[in-house]
C-alpha cells in the first residue's frame, strides 16, 4: 500500500509540474499575444509596401531599353522589403532582441551562408552587371561555349537562349561574365566567306569575275561594303579564290544566303568550263622511273641530283630483289629442318 501511493504522488507531483509549465506558457503567450498581432500587421504591410514597389520599378522601364534591369531591381527591393519587415516583426514580437543583436546574428549567419551559396551569389552579381552594362539583350543572338542561339531572358542567375534547333538552354551568368561571348547581332550587319578551289589550268581572273557576279546577283548580300572575290591560296592540288560578302546578321539570313552562294556559284562555274578539282596526291614508288624519263642527274621528284645518280629499274626488277633475301632465309631454314 505504501508503494501505491508513492507511485501516486509522483504522478500526480509530474502532472502537477506539466500543468504549471502549460499555463505559464500559455501565460506568457497571452503576454506577447498583442505583440505578435503588431509584429504580423508590421510584416504584412511592409509585404505590401515591398509589391507596391516592385510595381512602380517594373512600370517605371516599362517598354524601355533597360526593362530587363527593372525586373531585376524591382525584385531585389522586393526581397529587400520582405527581409526588413522579417527583421522589424520580430523585434516588436521579442523587445529583448535588440538591432545590435539583429545585426551581428545577419553577420555571422551571412557569412555561413556566403560559403554556402558562393556559387549561387556569384551568378547573381555577374546577372546585375550583365543588366547593367547590357553586352547583349533580350533578342540578341549570341555564342557562348558551345552554344549558340537567342537571348530569350536575362535572369539574376542565369540567361536563358533558344538554340537553331528549339533546345532551351540556360546559362549560368557567372560563366557568360567571365568567358569569351560572341554577339552575333551586336552589328547590323556580318560577313561571311567561302574557299572555292580552281583547276591550275583554269583562268584566274575569268573565275574571278564569275564568282563576283553570282555575288552581286543574289538577293539578301549588302552592296555597301560589297562582296569581293581574292586569290587566296595555291594548294597543292587547286588554286583557291576567298569569296567574302555580307548579310544582315540574323540567322536566317545568313544560312540562307550560304546556300544561295555556293549552289549558284557551282552553276555558273560549271557553265564557264571552270575546273572545281577535287584533291589529288600524287605516289611515287622508289626506282620507278625509267631510262626514257630524262636526265636522271638532275633534280627530280623522289631522286637527289648527283654526278651518281642509281640506276633505273623497273617495278618488276625492284619486287624480285625485294623477295631474294626472304627466300634464301627460308631456303636455309627448310635445310637445316631436313639435316635434323
Amino acid at each position: 500500500m505504501a508503494e501505491t501511493e508513492k507511485g501516486a504522488d509522483k504522478v500526480s507531483m509530474s502532472l502537477s509540474t506539466a500543468w504549471d509549465t502549460v499555463d505559464k506558457m500559455a501565460t506568457e503567450f497571452m503576454e506577447l499575444l498583442p505583440n505578435i498581432v503588431i509584429g504580423a500587421v508590421v510584416f504584412v504591410l511592409f509585404i505590401v509596401i515591398a509589391t507596391v514597389v516592385r510595381k512602380v520599378v517594373r512600370n517605371f522601364t516599362k517598354d524601355k531599353k533597360n526593362a530587363n534591369l527593372g525586373i531585376v531591381l524591382g525584385r531585389l527591393a522586393y526581397f529587400a522589403l520582405i527581409i526588413i519587415g522579417l527583421l522589424v516583426g520580430v523585434a516588436i514580437i521579442t523587445p529583448s532582441i535588440t538591432p545590435a543583436k539583429l545585426l551581428s546574428a545577419l553577420g555571422v549567419g551571412g557569412v555561413a551562408i556566403g560559403f554556402a551559396f558562393k556559387d549561387v551569389f556569384q551568378n547573381m552579381l555577374a546577372g546585375v552587371l550583365i543588366l547593367l552594362r547590357e553586352p547583349f539583350v533580350v533578342g540578341d543572338e549570341i555564342i557562348s561555349g558551345s552554344f549558340q542561339g537567342k537571348v530569350e531572358e536575362i535572369e539574376m542567375r542565369a540567361t536563358m537562349i533558344r538554340t537553331y534547333d528549339g533546345k532551351r538552354v540556360i546559362i549560368p551568368n557567372g560563366q557568360i561574365y567571365t568567358e569569351p561571348v560572341q554577339v552575333i547581332t551586336a552589328y547590323n550587319m556580318v560577313r561571311s566567306q567561302y574557299d572555292v578551289g580552281i583547276g591550275y589550268g583554269d583562268d584566274i581572273a575569268r573565275a574571278k569575275e564569275v564568282a563576283l557576279d553570282v555575288l552581286t546577283s543574289i538577293e539578301g548580300i549588302l552592296q555597301d561594303p560589297g562582296p569581293d572575290v581574292l586569290t587566296w591560296e595555291l594548294a597543292g592540288s587547286s588554286i583557291n579564290l576567298r569569296l567574302r560578302w555580307w548579310t544582315r546578321p540574323d540567322r536566317g539570313t545568313v544560312v540562307k544566303t550560304w546556300d544561295e552562294v555556293l549552289h549558284t556559284v557551282n552553276d555558273r562555274m560549271a557553265a564557264a568550263h571552270i575546273d572545281l578539282p577535287f584533291p589529288t596526291q600524287v605516289v611515287l614508288w622508289h626506282d620507278q622511273t625509267e631510262e626514257s624519263d630524262g636526265d636522271r642527274s638532275a633534280q627530280r621528284e623522289g631522286w637527289p641530283a648527283g654526278e651518281n645518280p642509281p640506276e633505273p629499274r623497273s617495278i618488276a626488277g625492284a619486287l624480285r630483289e625485294s623477295r631474294a633475301p626472304r627466300e634464301e632465309s627460308a631456303s636455309k631454314e627448310r635445310g637445316s629442318q631436313a639435316e635434323q
